[in-house]
């Protein structure tokens, strides 16, 4: 996947994601190296390399749209790997949903989702 760069770490606007692996993703024709957040204000680049770096702050912008999301996708990798208690609790109780899977089924997911125009994000760790 060659290189992209999103604006700043961030791209407004619902895009579905059009490619993943190679460590990246494509999407808006455009592709970024690395790990996204896709959001309903947009698609942002993201910190965690790793499902054990996901916490509360590295999710901090899906809090803060959590009026515009009712469920959350987390692509752990390659594997499917738990969340801790604490964070999902705190997920539950901004009325966020939260489904944890392998990173290509996230993606899929979430394009079959935002298709059918939900209220649904994305936090993708990205995959070789």
């Amino acid at each position: 996947m060659p290189e992209g760069r999103l604006h700043d770490g961030f791209v407004p606007g619902r895009y579905g994601i059009d490619a993943y692996g190679d460590g990246g993703f494509r999407f808006a024709e455009m592709s970024h190296r690395g790990s996204i957040l896709a959001l309903p204000s947009g698609i942002h680049a993201w910190d965690p390399i790793a499902a054990a770096a996901i916490d509360a702050a590295s999710l901090a912008p899906v809090l803060a749209e959590h009026e515009a999301i009712d469920l959350l996708l987390i692509g752990t990798g390659a594997e499917i790997l738990p969340l801790p208690a604490a964070l999902r609790q705190r997920l539950k109780a901004a009325g966020i949903g939260l489904d944890v899977m392998q990173t290509g089924a996230a993606a899929r997911t979430y394009n079959i989702l935002v298709a059918e125009n939900r209220k649904v994000a994305a936090a993708l760790i990205a995959v070789a």
